[in-house]
């Protein structure tokens, strides 16, 4: 038993060496320094959006050297910002497998709120597909874990027992609970964010409440539930499509809406200056309307 633990203790330090080298330490809020993750080698720093309370004057080092870096963009609802340190040739993280992870996991968390790295072990207590966050984002997969996040861990990575990056931690998406958010949430938010600084959300300019659908028609739209449009902007994507209050929403681009999750769900940057058609009930009429989708300012 000495020898299994002594070993296991050799490759979790191992591990941390290993990985420690692309972790970054984050300057940017008035209290403790937080942490990143190298996402490439020319600068492009992933942390989480909650440690970076500051525009400008952020500081980033990895390794002895410490630089200044510049905010990309951000995503509150993810808790996810995007930074580019005046450098480059920095070590990369080996990113881990969409389906690697598996409840009850040995899982390390890595921080550099200070000079060195730091480490904290636990296991994966559950791990799910599509999760809309408190805040309204959209995350392709969550993780969540034992760990206990330390002041300054945040924007750190969660690593595996292979020494591969499973994806960033934060403390912020759910009160007293630690969660990280994994690659494939991470890839399409970093795209969007150095894409365009932020992330990009369609918009028809309407207020629902889900409601149940007549049973006469139900077998028609082959469905029991929609959204029932309670307010329509003035001059909005739906106005113009000639969409009126008291009309229900039940189809958006050949995919059924049942709920507001959906439609949010449908609503992303891929759809925005598009026309597409809604399927709506009015009365006991099912019709179908074209609606050229909005930018969320």
């Amino acid at each position: 038993m000495a020898e299994i633990l002594s070993k296991l203790s050799e490759d979790l330090a191992d591990i941390v060496e290993a990985s420690g080298s692309s972790v970054a330490r984050v300057e940017g809020r008035r209290r403790l320094p937080a942490s990143g993750v190298v996402w490439s080698d020319d600068g492009i720093i992933v942390t989480a959006h909650h440690v970076i309370e500051r525009d400008d004057n952020i500081r980033i080092s990895v390794g002895g050297e410490t630089v200044k870096a510049t905010l990309i963009g951000r995503d509150p609802t993810t808790d996810v910002a995007v930074l580019r340190a005046e450098t480059s040739d920095l070590p990369t993280t080996a990113w881990a497998g969409p389906d690697s992870a598996r409840v009850g996991h040995l899982v390390l968390a890595l921080g550099r709120p200070g000079v060195t790295t730091t480490a904290t072990l636990g296991v994966v207590s559950a791990l799910d597909g599509k999760w809309r966050t408190p805040a309204g984002g959209r995350l392709e997969q969550y993780l969540m874990t034992d760990l206990v996040m330390y002041p300054g861990f945040s924007g750190g990575p969660l690593v595996n027992s292979a020494g591969e990056t499973l994806g960033i931690n934060t403390s912020a998406l759910l009160r007293g609970v630690s969660l990280t958010v994994t690659k494939p949430s991470l890839d399409g938010i970093v795209e969007s964010l150095l894409a365009h600084g932020h992330i990009r959300r369609g918009y028809l300019g309407i207020g629902t409440q889900p409601v149940r659908i007549p049973e006469r028609i139900t077998e028609t739209v082959g469905q029991e539930t929609g959204l029932l449009i309670v307010s329509v902007e003035s001059d909005s994507p739906a106005e113009k499509a000639g969409m009126l209050l008291g009309d229900t929403i039940v189809g958006l681009n050949e995919n059924q809406i049942k709920n507001v999750d959906d439609l949010l769900s449908l609503l992303n940057g891929d759809l925005i200056g598009q026309s597409v058609p809604a399927r709506i009930v009015r009365g006991e009429q099912i019709s179908e309307l074209a609606v050229s989708i909005g930018e969320r300012s």
